[in-house]
């Protein structure tokens, strides 16, 4: 194993399942970071089935002494839950978080340091994603589905995340003191298994924001992220929109916020099938589906009294 590394500036936290060669990629990456050594990267090894833990062994050894892996196995199956181990075991007083198949540039971590140094009243920062098709570009994904497929690009200027954005879990990072001992990514939320509920890291922003905190879109920290070709199908997305409706009407809602939130739905339903009526465009057209996916996962979660659904 590698010299652990007491003093970290920065722990880098990847969470994984059962993706061992994408994740083999992403570990390779790191070797080219500038100012690795000044950072542990805590592998969280959410329940996997293929050689995960093989993996990490052969670049715990490949990668002494210029980075510091430690392998953390998390047998609960949630996002949610195994950022927050992640965050439980990091020493580094920032917490960067990259997706198991997102590989950063060379400068990523230098850059995500710097943001933090520039702005002191940031709580999180994050960056551009650029995608990695596995076949191609669908011609459907237009830009109003790019989010989804967590593809960011809010220009070449630094800023504060507009009042409805925040970073994207593919690539970000938190100061751990913005947490505090008792902030945490909710375990309610967050994709477990075949399930896409999301809408944990939005929740946590919120959390962050009502503290005071900031947050900052930096686009020199930069990533690649690989998007698989089972995900480039309209079936996929759609799907995403549900768990994300959903999620979106799973709070505690009390029988007259219950009918409201049902009437504003409904109403939403009417405009988006008028919509569609004239819409021509395939992307447009998808859109409107997917709208009206997330509203039908919103209005049976209502149903259900707050017990997650199951698309199908």
């Amino acid at each position: 194993m590698a010299k652990s590394n007491t003093n970290p500036k920065v722990s880098i936290i990847i969470c994984t399942y059962t993706r061992a060669r994408l994740l083999r990629q992403t570990l390779h990456s790191l070797e080219h970071l500038q100012d690795i050594k000044n950072a542990e990267v805590i592998v969280v090894d959410n329940g996997s089935r293929d050689d995960t833990s093989s993996v990490v062994r052969e670049f715990t050894r490949r990668l002494t002494p210029k980075a510091h892996i430690r392998y953390v196995f998390e047998h609960r199956k949630s996002l949610s839950i195994a950022r927050n181990t992640g965050i439980e075991h990091a020493r580094g007083s920032i917490v960067a978080f990259l997706d198991d198949d997102a590989i950063p540039t060379a400068d990523w971590l230098s850059s995500l340091c710097a943001a933090f140094e520039r702005y002191p009243n940031a709580a999180a920062v994050g960056g551009m994603i650029q995608p990695h098709f596995e076949t191609f570009r669908p011609d459907w994904l237009i830009k109003q589905l790019e989010q989804p497929f967590a593809i960011i690009h809010l220009g070449d200027k630094e800023r504060k995340y507009p009042r409805k954005l925040y970073p994207c879990g593919a690539n970000l990072a938190i100061r751990k003191d913005a947490l505090g001992d008792s902030l945490r990514f909710p375990a309610s939320l967050g994709s477990k298994g075949n399930s896409l509920l999301s809408r944990e890291e939005s929740w946590l922003f919120s959390q962050l924001r009502k503290k005071g905190g900031e947050l900052y879109y930096i686009p020199r920290m930069k990533v690649t992220h690989f998007i698989g070709a089972e995900r480039l199908c309209p079936e996929w997305i759609k799907s995403r929109y549900y768990y994300q409706g959903a999620a979106l009407a799973g709070g505690e809602f009390n029988l007259v916020q219950r009918i409201g939130i049902k009437s504003r739905l409904t109403l939403k339903k009417i405009n988006i099938a008028f919509k569609t009526m004239i819409t021509i465009a395939p992307g447009e057209k998808l859109l409107n589906e997917c709208r009206m996916e997330s509203i039908r996962g919103s209005m049976e979660m209502l149903r259900s009294g707050g017990t997650a659904p199951l698309r199908e």
